[in-house]
């Protein structure tokens, strides 16, 4: 029996390296990673004491404002990891 080259051909080229991730798809992340974090500092806030009570703790921006952009983040964040260009899918 002959050996045939085409073992040794397949480990010699050089693989072509796909990342499952693209440039398109962190910066979707990192716009998602903003959001969450505006929407935790929105959230916070000085709190009330047993002295003397604050009625900014239930506030629009704490209970509303800052828990949605939070919740939008962490959607978009989904969505950034799931994206894929147009360009990938065609091959």
């Amino acid at each position: 029996m002959a050996k045939t080259e085409t073992n040794s051909q397949k480990t010699d080229t050089p693989k072509e390296t796909k990342f499952p991730l693209s440039k398109i798809n962190f910066i979707l992340m990192g716009i998602a990673g903003a959001m969450i974090i505006i929407g935790f500092l929105l959230m916070g806030g000085e709190g009330s004491s047993v002295e003397q009570f604050n009625p900014d703790i239930f506030s629009t921006r704490r209970i509303v404002v800052g828990p949605t952009i939070a919740f939008l983040g962490f959607i978009f964040m989904a969505f950034g990891i799931i994206y894929r260009t147009k360009k990938e899918d065609s091959k």
